[in-house]
């Protein structure tokens, strides 16, 4: 283990250690005398998510029609490095990348789906999916870095990077298997707890436990979906559990799953330690998306409604990639971002990036003050990522994708 990647995990376990339940989202803060660059999204530090949320961020921007700032779309496509991959944050881009640089899937697949998105960008995203090709596992999917085990996660982010770029998942394959190969290995079968849904990994014993959070993930990326998805047609959560011989039965298996574990309050519970009593909203943004794309209207609904009346607190004190979680689950639920509960997401999104010539950012205002609260996107799958990859054995993901576990 390289000492970037131990001083990563360390970071973010002192950061969880020491956080409230009430903070358990958030990121660390910048230090002030370090400047955050001016076309970032969000005032939190960059250095474990900053790639991530920006591409959240231009996405949804994309996907409510609103044009993203050049300025903001010129930062993300220089963070690539010279072999396509990107890394959370590089705070010096002349320098070229190393092994030391910390480069992983998730922040590369999620830039992937957003320069895919607003166009002009081949160049960038090709050098990126011929990475990401590299990268694939004999499984046929992917872990959180190169070579790291496969996750149900990584392999869906993936899974829509590739759809985005215009490559048909089912044909890249390694050693014969594809990412949906992947995914069936990481499918819950019919019998016993957690039915249907899908597991981040297996544990050290082998065994599959049933994970909200990589279930999410999982149904999206078996119907081959990215992070933004319209309703699904034909679709439902009400079958019962059936043997998953295909991509297609396993995203039915786990939407079944999310709606059984939806139906009592229509909101997912956090699992990090210290939390475990409190909704968990990423994830029920997540749980939303994967459910619409699936076809399960009625329930995507409920949880959505529940969203737009408990959601506003979270997504302010959590920032950019919380707006955009919000804003696809509208989206692929068919309701108005611009009015989610009475507040216009994307205004609170756009408000959070760089602001027009002339004018002083948000991101320049709240460096002045380190008293402000930060952003935290902290990538839904990062902190899962670097702790499974230092040993610690976490399986749950912090929302922005990256924390949870549903009982």
């Amino acid at each position: 283990m390289n000492v970037l990647r131990s001083a990563a995990v360390l970071a973010a376990v002192a950061v969880i250690g020491a956080a409230s339940p009430a903070a358990a989202d958030s990121s660390p803060s910048p230090s002030p005398s370090r400047a955050l660059p001016s076309a970032l999204y969000g005032d939190g530090d960059p250095q474990y998510d900053g790639v991530w949320r920006q591409s959240l961020a231009l996405l949804a921007q994309h996907t409510v029609g609103v044009e993203p700032p050049k300025a903001a779309v010129g930062w993300l496509t220089g963070q690539q490095c010279a072999d396509g991959s990107f890394a959370p944050y590089r705070a010096d881009t002349a320098k070229a990348c190393d092994a030391k640089t910390m480069v992983d899937t998730n922040q590369t697949a999620a830039a992937v789906q957003a320069l895919a998105a607003l166009g002009g960008h081949d160049a960038v995203t090709d050098k990126a999916v011929d990475w990401l090709k590299s990268a694939q596992n004999k499984d046929g999917g992917w872990g959180y870095t190169a070579g790291g085990a496969s996750d149900a996660n990584s392999t869906s982010v993936v899974i829509g990077a590739l759809a985005a770029a215009g490559e048909k998942p089912a044909e890249v394959k390694k050693d014969g298997k594809s990412p949906y190969d992947a995914l069936l290995t990481l499918a819950l079968p019919c019998g016993g707890d957690g039915a249907g849904a899908f597991a981040f990994q297996p544990d050290k014993k082998g065994k599959l436990v049933a994970n909200a959070d990589a279930t999410a993930a999982g149904v999206l990326g078996s119907l081959g979906k990215g992070l933004v998805t319209e309703p699904g047609k034909g679709g439902s959560a009400d079958a019962d559990c059936e043997k998953a011989d295909g991509p297609e039965r396993a995203a039915a298996n786990g939407a079944a799953y999310l709606a059984d574990a939806l139906a009592k309050d229509s909101h997912l519970i956090s699992a990090l330690p210290g939390a475990e009593d409190q909704p968990d909203y990423g994830n029920t943004a997540d749980a939303v998306v994967a459910l619409a794309a699936q076809g399960a209207t009625e329930q995507a609904g409920k949880s959505l409604a529940w969203l737009e009346k408990n959601s506003a607190d979270w997504a302010a004190r959590s920032g950019p990639a919380a707006y955009a979680q919000l804003i696809f689950a509208a989206h692929a639920a068919g309701a108005d971002p611009r009015d989610f509960g009475g507040t216009d997401l994307v205004k609170q999104l756009t408000a959070s990036g760089p602001s027009a010539p002339g004018t002083t950012t948000r991101a320049e205002k709240n460096n002045e003050d380190d008293k402000k609260e930060s952003d935290s996107s902290f990538g839904v799958w990062w902190f899962v990522g670097v702790c499974l990859v230092a040993g610690i054995g976490i399986g749950i993901l912090i929302s922005g994708r990256t924390k949870r576990q549903q009982p």
